[in-house]
């Protein structure tokens, strides 16, 4: 990993990296317009796969079950989480938190999966509006973590209408995410209006 870190300094010091390519991922969610309909449909059944592995409590890591291999199924997980909030599908965004999540945000801590949904539904509604498309220009993997930052762009005016950075704590498919730190800015909504609440 630390060369793979080394590689990616060498060319960000030469030229802004596409980070889906540089990490082999298997779409685009940089900007809009990347991915076809029919990989889209892929990545939410494959969503609705790995949200099925998850077990009750965070696995240990160990020979059986190692940081590489953690490592990518973070990887092969990424874009279907990005289909999923590009969809909208809380179901599934819910599903992909391990049921003891901590949680740290400008409205928490939070612990568990129940204490920030109220706040959270209002933010997947946002960010999932109709006539804007989210986009993570920014995506780093090591073991369990995964750092990336998103926006979200008005399809009309192209106006960025809200924007942050995350860190998520995922121990692959078997564990889910079971820590969260999250800094959202709205520029031109704060609380989502009824009609785009479930």
């Amino acid at each position: 990993m630390a060369d793979e870190f080394e590689q990616l300094r060498q060319l960000l010091a030469q030229k802004p990296v596409n980070y889906y390519t540089f990490w082999g991922l298997e779409a685009d969610y940089s900007r809009p317009g990347l991915v076809s309909p029919e990989k889209q449909t892929e990545l939410i059944e494959k969503a609705l796969y790995y949200g099925s592995l998850k077990e009750d409590e965070v696995p240990a890591v160990d020979a059986n079950y190692t940081w590489a291999q953690i490592e990518q199924e973070n990887k092969d997980w990424w874009p279907t989480h990005c289909e999923a909030l590009r969809q909208g599908r809380g179901d599934i965004l819910t599903v992909e938190y391990h049921k003891n999540l901590v949680y740290f945000c400008q409205d928490g801590p939070f612990v568990g999966t129940v204490a920030q949904q109220d706040r959270e539904q209002h933010w997947w509604a946002l960010i999932a509006q109709t006539g804007v498309t989210m986009c993570w220009p920014i995506v780093f993997f090591w073991r369990e973590f995964v750092h990336f930052e998103w926006n979200c762009v008005d399809n009309e005016t192209n106006e960025t209408t809200s924007k942050g950075m995350v860190a998520w704590v995922r121990r692959g498919h078997r564990g889910g995410c079971y820590f969260k730190s999250e800094q959202l800015t709205f520029y031109r909504d704060v609380y989502a209006p009824p009609a785009l609440l479930p």
